[in-house]
Order: C-alpha cells, then sequence, then structure tokens
C-alpha cells in the first residue's frame, strides 16, 4: 500500500494530544511520540485542533503523561516557557522549568529526560511541546539540558547542507533505548540523503532501529510570501530485503512518517520553504548507537560533497533573523 505508513497532521490526535505514535499502531514496538498545543495557541503555527478541543477553540494549559515503561525526551516546540511537574516509579516528585522558542527554526530549546515509570504534567500558557519516547525497563536519572548546551552539528555540504541538534543522540542525553535529534533542511535543499538504512544488525556497520518523523514547514526565512503560501517540503522511503515499505509524500506542518525498516530519504525542501523534522529512533540492539548502510547506488554523492561549499544560510539561530 502507497504511503501505509505515512499520517497526515490529525489523523494520530488522541487523549487530547495532536499526535500520538506508540505501540497501539499495528508492527510498531520500539518508539514512540506525542506533540500537544497547550493555551492560547493564537500566534503558533498549530498543525490541527488536537482531540478534546472545545467548539471554541479554548486549549487545556496542562496535559499528563501516564507512567509507562518507556523513557522520555521533553522538548518544546514553540511557546516561551514549560513546566514539567513529575513523579518518579520510587514516588519521588520533582518539577523543572523549561525554555522554549519562537519556533523550532530559531534554534534549539532546553530539554528534559525523564526515566522509565515515571508520570508527569506538562503545562504552559501558551506553546506546543513534543515527546520522544522508547520502550525500556532500565533507568537513567532525570536530566535537564538547556538550549546552550544541545549538541548543534552542521552536515553536508551544498545543496545537501542541514542544521542538526543533537539533544538526544549518544553525544547528549544519557538515554537507555532513545536517539533523538532534530535536522532543519533549507528552502531548496535535501537532507535524508544519500537514502539509508538502519534495519539489519551487522556489527560495527549497522544497527537496528524504528524511525519516527515528525515535521513542521515554513516559509524561508527572507523570503516574502503572501497569505495564501503554502509551504512543503517532499518525502520518500522505499524496501529493503528487511520488508516493503513505499512513502512517496507531500508534508507539512503536524504530519508523521513511520520507518520500521526500509530506506528512507530523501527528504526535499521545496524552494521557498524551510523544513524542520525531529526523529525518534530506538531498536532491540542492545547498543544504543545509530549506525546506517547507505543505498549502494548513491551513496557515492558523499564524496562529493568535498568540494562544495556549506549553505551560508546555516545555522539558524534566534539572533540571526533575517
Amino acid at each position: 500500500m502507497i504511503n501505509e505508513w505515512f499520517h497526515t497532521a490529525g489523523t494520530l490526535a488522541r487523549d487530547g494530544f495532536d499526535s500520538v505514535v506508540d505501540a497501539r499502531i499495528e508492527g510498531w514496538a520500539h518508539t514512540g511520540f506525542r506533540s500537544v498545543t497547550l493555551g492560547d495557541a493564537s500566534g503558533l503555527a498549530v498543525p490541527s485542533a488536537p482531540a478534546g478541543t472545545t467548539a471554541g477553540g479554548t486549549l487545556p494549559t496542562s496535559i499528563d503523561l501516564p507512567a509507562a515503561a518507556v523513557e522520555r525526551v521533553i522538548v518544546p516546540l514553540a511557546g516561551e516557557t514549560f513546566t514539567v511537574d513529575y513523579t518518579l516509579s520510587d514516588g519521588t516528585t520533582g518539577s523543572q522549568e523549561l525554555s522554549g522558542r519562537t519556533s523550532v527554526f530559531h534554534g534549539p530549546a532546553d530539554c528534559l529526560y525523564l526515566p522509565t515509570g515515571t508520570s508527569a504534567a506538562l503545562s504552559s500558557p501558551a506553546g506546543r511541546i513534543a515527546v520522544a519516547e522508547a520502550s525500556t525497563e532500565e533507568t537513567r536519572p532525570v536530566q535537564f539540558m538547556s538550549a546552550a548546551e544541545v549538541p548543534v552539528e552542521l552536515r553536508g555540504s551544498g545543496i545537501s547542507s542541514r542544521q542538526v541538534h543533537n539533544f538526544a543522540t549518544p553525544a547528549g542525553l544519557d538515554c537507555v533505548k532513545i536517539i533523538a535529534c532534530e535536522v532543519i533542511t533549507p528552502g531548496g535543499n535535501w537532507s535524508s540523503y544519500p537514502p539509508h538504512k538502519h534495519d539489519e544488525a551487522i556489527a560495527g556497520s549497522e544497527s537496528r532501529l524504528e524511525e519516527i518523523y515528525y515535521f513542521e514547514t515554513a516559509v524561508s526565512r527572507g523570503c516574502r510570501a503572501p497569505a495564501e503560501a503554502d509551504p512543503f517540503s517532499l518525502f520518500s522511503t522505499y524496501s529493503s530485503a528487511a520488508g516493503e515499505i513505499t512513502t512517496s509524500a507531500t508534508v507539512r506542518t503536524g504530519d508523521i512518517a513511520l520507518v520500521p525498516f526500509g530506506y528512507h530519504g530523501p527528504l526535499a525542501a521545496a524552494p521557498g520553504y524551510d523544513n524542520y523534522y525531529l526523529n525518534v529512533m530506538a531498536g532491540p540492539d542492545e547498543e544504543r548507537v545509530w549506525l546506517i548502510s547507505d543505498d549502494p547506488a548513491h551513496g557515492w554523492v558523499r564524496e562529493e560533497w568535498e568540494d562544495l561549499e556549506f549553505d551560508s544560510r546555516l545555522p539558524y539561530e534566534p539572533s540571526k533573523e533575517k
């Protein structure tokens, strides 16, 4: 089935969340994702009305995360301030304030790691927040990472230039299973390229990881677009020996692509429109590591990057508004 693993904004809304990915999706086992809009949503790019929104458009200022056998990383998408009140499995309670950002195209945000078995309440006077999840029985301590501490990587070159926020990769938070990052691709550029896969356990060269792509799109910085502008990007997946998958999708804010196996990429940001995606990965392997195999037909393009200049539009930072 074409686009069997692709979900447009709002179609995964559940329990007051704008989107929920978990093991209730057939064939999905290791990773999870939630996004939610809280408080007065005016001025925020809201992908769809979340479940539970009243007819008048009133949004809740808080929402609960139940205790479960998952570890979580919480990261604001848009909005100034957020509070996470949590209760650990041993009954210990705590609270953490998180500073957000104008949008996902304005640099990293604070983030918070919560260990398995933890319940939490997320609150904000106005904002959108994301939760990355992975199944595990092991525990780690609660960890806070400020926006200034998030490792920022500039990857690729030329029209394959992109910006990566490695907040929950092995370079960032100490998670048991979760590998999560944010990727910003300026208009006209490609990312998740060359197409690659991570669906086999091959020591030292490839690891088994499910992957979630949560997308947002916006008019490129410096562009003066009319009110009817409709930011979009293109994304694809295709089959490998591990299984059959075909995604050929136009993506917009709030859309989600799931990659249980197979080659994935490219993500092509249309000229005039920037793309953001939040990746969440986890799998059955014991080692928490991101090892990939490029499609042999396309891996050679990496060598071409050595002769190209990096896109001068990056990095996108709060102070670099054009």
